[in-house]
């Protein structure tokens, strides 16, 4: 992709800023701690709370990394726990475990484990113990929900901003369709700093069937109508490039209050880290070479 969608140097420090505090998002599965080694240790890692594996899984990985140094940022899916004793067992261990930042989700199992039905009745329980957790993320929608209208959307999280710090946008691949959403919100009052999810640099397979799984709205029916286009990106791999090209010119626009991006791996963790390396790297080329124009330009 070519960095000169960012003309000046105050937009590719900003988006290079926000490359920089990317989250990386990856699936307790065994061994996905062997593929981590591209990652600085400041670079924030998100664990998803898988309905077959459980909570258990996420908390044994949050361990491991914790024991390396890592930032990591468990999920606790609300429907998996299963009272208010479960709860603070999984809060005890993330509290020995020195984690201070979770992201609360309601979860897809169809039948709730316990009284915990949403990520609202979770964060309200949360409210009322002791925890050391200094960010608490929830999950924002730009192209809506299967089971749920625009309007309730808005109005959850209208009711989750007094218990949560910040928003993660679910991955989305229309840039219009996230930047409307954002506005949306702001729109109503609600002021949580938000994070674009986006998906990493990853297999277009993989990707093409997690998106079909989630349901991504517009995303979705697109790759429905157009197979013959999905054939050829199944075969290829995804770089979210031109994702990123649509929303940078929104991206500094205060109003937004975008503070970084957290990027879907698929547990593509090196190709995630390494792609992002490179943009970061052009961008800051590209801002080099135009200082030094500026210098030699002669005077008028």
């Amino acid at each position: 992709m070519s960095t000169n969608l960012w003309p000046g140097d105050e937009s590719r420090q900003l988006l290079a800023g926000l490359l920089e505090r990317s989250a990386f998002e990856i699936f307790p599965v065994p061994g996905i701690e062997k593929r981590l080694g591209a990652l600085s240790e400041c670079t924030p890692i998100t664990i998803t709370c898988s309905p077959t594996r459980g909570i258990a899984e996420t908390l044994t990985l949050t361990e491991k990394l914790r024991s390396r140094g890592l930032q990591v940022i468990p999920h606790i899916s609300a429907r998996l726990v299963r009272d208010d004793a479960h709860l603070h067992r999984v809060v005890e261990r993330l509290t020995s475990l020195e984690v201070v930042n979770l992201f609360v989700v309601g979860g897809d199992v169809k039948e709730p484990a316990g009284r915990f039905s949403s990520t609202l009745s979770l964060l309200g329980a949360l409210k009322d113990i002791s925890h050391p957790f200094e960010s608490i993320g929830v999950a924002g929608y730009p192209e809506g929900h299967p089971f749920l209208d625009d309007h309730s959307l808005i109005e959850e999280l209208k009711a989750k901003e007094p218990l949560a710090t910040y928003v993660v946008t679910q991955m989305c691949f229309d840039p219009g369709a996230i930047v409307s959403w954002v506005e949306s919100i702001r729109k109503t009052g609600i002021r949580l700093p938000v994070y674009i999810g986006l998906p990493g640099a990853t297999h277009a397979r993989r990707l093409l069937a997690f998106s079909m799984k989630i349901g991504v709205g517009d995303s979705a029916r697109f790759l429905t109508k157009h197979s013959n286009l999905v054939m050829r990106l199944a075969k290829s791999r995804y770089r979210p490039d031109d994702l990123i090209g649509g929303l940078a010119p929104r991206l500094g626009d205060p109003a937004l209050r975008i503070r970084g991006f957290h990027l879907y791996t698929f547990n593509e963790v090196a190709a995630t880290e390494e792609w992002r390396n490179q943009l970061v790297q052009d961008l800051e080329e590209n801002q080099a070479a135009d200082v030094q124009r500026k210098r030699d330009k002669p005077l008028d």
